[in-house]
Parts: structure tokens; sequence; C-alpha cells
């Protein structure tokens, strides 16, 4: 695939397969992780551990790094590909105290100007007793408000699920772009099956009606960008996949640095101020 293909816009990607399909690809237990693309995008990447508050959380990573020449932070949600994996990392559920690492990172990130790159990969954050006690809306909500104002670049990148707030926590952002089979909602399609029709078996159905897709969230204003995988799911090629995810960055920091931040901040608020827009008419419909 050439330079000028890496990347592209909904217009560019033929939807051959289904909204169900593409979950079923993303579901694959072999579909790559954070852990997978960190050495193949990043040089001299260091985690930094803990929220200076309560703990580490397993579900989120955190530290620094070298994206070509540039130094970043890099912010992920973990996946694993099998139950002790998946344990260590509360199935990519996070925390509060991930939330709060993810904030203390990025304001590290604003004092010495370095941008900050999320990687989301949740079905959404944890929703246990332990975690409401410790203050998951707050810590998700102090996210939302401090990253729409973080003064540094922040690019955002859907590897696989998207889910809920617990995405968003990491999705407020300069430019967001997801992978060609990820999918970006406010609920799971389980979950929307369990509340509209009481009924989680319809899953399938309900999947193919959210507008969940990479090409959904870019016709809607959501996302910016789609980044190609190879045919049938990025674990048949990860290599390729993390070649155009660097592409993707490197070309969305360059453009990002350039601005003044005033200006950077400007189109931030305005990127979000415009999803949900909508027009009335007067007309009886």
């Amino acid at each position: 695939m050439s330079e000028e293909m890496n990347v592209t816009g909904a217009e560019d990607i033929t939807d051959a397969i289904t909204p169900y399909e593409r979950l079923e690809i993303i579901r694959n237990k072999n579909r790559p992780t954070i852990r997978d693309y960190l050495p193949l995008i990043f040089n001299d990447f260091f985690e930094l551990h803990g929220d200076r508050l309560y703990g580490d959380d397993g579900a989120i990573l955190g530290g620094i790094g070298r994206l070509g020449n540039i130094p970043v932070t890099v912010i992920a949600e973990v996946k694993g590909r099998d139950i002790f994996e998946n344990k260590a990392s509360n199935f990519a559920m996070p925390h509060p105290e991930g939330y709060r690492k993810a904030l203390r990172l990025a304001r590290q990130a604003e004092k010495f100007n370095r941008p900050v790159i999320c990687f989301i990969d949740t079905p959404g954050a944890f929703c246990g007793i332990a975690a409401e006690k410790r203050g998951q809306g707050e810590a998700i909500a102090r996210n939302l408000a401090e990253f729409m104002v973080l003064k540094t670049p922040v690019i955002s990148v859907v590897l696989g699920e998207g889910g809920s707030g617990g995405a968003l926590a990491l999705g407020v952002c300069d430019e967001l772009a997801m992978l060609e089979n990820s999918i970006y909602s406010v609920i799971s399609p389980r979950g929307f099956a369990s509340i509209l029709w009481k009924d989680a078996s319809k899953e399938k159905e309900a999947c193919n009606i959210m507008r969940i897709t990479a090409e959904d969230a870019v016709n809607l204003g959501i996302a910016e960008q789609i980044i190609p995988e190879p045919e049938g799911g990025a674990h048949n090629d990860p290599e390729m996949t993390a070649e155009n995810i660097s592409k993707f960055l490197v070309k969305t920091l360059n453009s990002k640095m350039k601005k003044d931040i005033d200006v950077l901040l400007n189109e931030r608020y305005n990127k979000f101020r415009k999803i949900g827009v909508f027009s009335e008419t007067s007309e009886n419909i």
C-alpha cells in the first residue's frame, strides 16, 4: 500500500461487510493490542505507573516515548489475548484510577510540551460498586473537561472497541482516527439490545442499525480519518497496520504542532460543538 493511500476518508472505503461482521473481526482473539503496536510504532518507550491518589490500573497503560524524532506521551486502553492478560487489565474496563493516571500523564505532557497520543480499545468503563465508590463518573467527567483545554496537541486512535464514556474519556482530541474495522458507540450492541428489546441475543440486529462503524463516525463528523487494515483484519498483518497508524500519527502531529495553541484549542472546541448539529423544518412529516 502506497504512502498516499494509507489513510482515507469514509468515501474511500468500500463497506463490503456488515457492522456485525466488523464486530466479530475486532473480537478475534489474535487481533493486535496496544502492547503489540507499541514496539512497532514508538522508540524508547518507558512506561509510567499510578495516579498518585489510589493506585495503578492495568486497564490503562501510559508512558513516554518517541514517534520518529518527536517525544510523545502515550496513553492507551489495554486488551488481553487470554484469560491471564484479561484479568491483569480487567478486560480493558478502566477503574477511576486509570482515568486519573491518564490525566496525570496528560498534564505532565502539557508541562513539557509533549503531544499526547491516546489509543482507545474498551467495551466501557468498569461499572462495579468499588469503581463507583472511588468516583468513576467524576474521573471520566474531569478527563472530558481537562482534555478539552489541554495546551498540547492530542490525537486519538480507536483500535477496536470504543465503548461509551469509557472510550470518550480518551477521545477528547484534536483529531480522531479509527481503524477500518473498529467501532465507536454510546453503548455496546449487546447493551443496546438489552435495553431496547430486553433481549441481549439481538446483538447482531442492534449492531447493524446503530451506525457505529468507522465510516459512520466520519460521515457524522465524529471522526476525521479511517486507517485501513489488511484484508480480513489487523491480525493478518500487524506490521502493516502499525505502519499505517504511524504514518497517520506523524502526518497529523506535524500539522497540529505547527499551529498556535489558541488556534488549536479553538478548533478542538468547535470540533465537539458541531457534533449532533441538526436543522429543523416546519413542514409536516
